[in-house]
């Protein structure tokens, strides 16, 4: 059986899985996501969304939990963590500037040459992290999510991770995406090339976002993720409660909204997050 064929059997066998297999299959798909030859999820034109689930990846990470032992871990601090889920060390010629402080890359998520790193942040097992992108202080790239290249995450911005159910999708981020500042990004949600999402945005899975110049609400379909379109500039906003108690209360919820598309004018202002590259 091939790797996928292996991973799939062990799962499908639950806590009755042969211990030494379930550890030696995941330590061959945790060398491989962290060279970046699988992914939990793939770009792929013939889906809705522009990428597929590679489920199989899940359950293979699934494995490492069920099976990993507790064990004493030194990255600066002593962790005690899965001996299955070590800190990368990546070396100089991996060409990623990390800067020194509390981060961590765990062994299992690809992390790209150009790569920049500030203190603290963190990038969970199955995560993608493409070229130049900058991860920045007090952000998490969660369990699974898929990073592209050239994005800004800015400090304190939450990329969530999704493992389980093993069939859904992760977060995803094309490239040349501006995340900005105390953003969160959860549930699988779809963020298309060249997007910019202002400070203090929130989208989940279920979010509705509000596009002003195209005049529609945009809302997931039934089994398909949120997906923000390429080059919208998303802010935060807010709509008004039309019943009940909160319309006499004057109530009001918060929502994104799209205000715009990327133009002249916004991508000169994104040119600034080049210098500090």
């Amino acid at each position: 059986m091939n790797l996928q064929e292996t991973i799939v059997e062990l799962f499908s066998a639950g806590a009755k899985a042969d211990k030494a297999a379930a550890r030696t299959a995941f330590h061959e798909l945790r060398d491989a996501l962290s060279a970046g030859q699988v992914r939990a999820a793939e770009p792929d034109p013939t889906s809705p969304t522009g990428w597929r689930v590679n489920s199989w990846v899940k359950q293979g990470i699934l494995l490492g939990f069920r099976f990993g032992d507790n064990v004493e871990m030194t990255a600066g601090l002593p962790f005690y963590d899965k001996d299955t889920m070590p800190v990368r060390t990546l070396g100089a010629a991996a060409g990623v500037r990390v800067v020194p402080g509390g981060s961590a890359i765990r062994q299992g998520a690809f992390v790209a040459t150009g790569v920049i790193c500030m203190p603290p942040m963190y990038i969970n097992i199955g995560a993608y992290v493409g070229e130049g992108t900058l991860v920045d202080s007090h952000a998490l790239v969660g369990s699974c999510a898929q990073i592209g290249a050239r994005v800004h995450i800015s400090a304190a911005a939450q990329i969530g991770g999704v493992i389980e159910p093993v069939g859904a999708m992760p977060v995803i981020v094309e490239d040349d995406v501006l995340i900005g500042g105390n953003t969160g990004v959860y549930e699988g949600a779809v963020i298309k090339s060249r997007a910019v999402l202002a400070a203090g945005t929130v989208l989940t899975g279920s979010t509705p976002v509000y596009d002003l110049p195209r005049g529609v609400i945009i809302k997931p379909e039934p089994g398909q993720p949120l997906v923000i379109p390429a080059g919208a500039v998303v802010v935060p906003g807010s709509r008004a409660v039309t019943v009940g108690a909160g319309k006499d209360w004057g109530v009001s919820l918060a929502t994104p909204v799209i205000v715009k598309y990327r133009d002249d004018k916004t991508d000169t202002r994104t040119e600034l997050e080049a210098w500090i590259r």
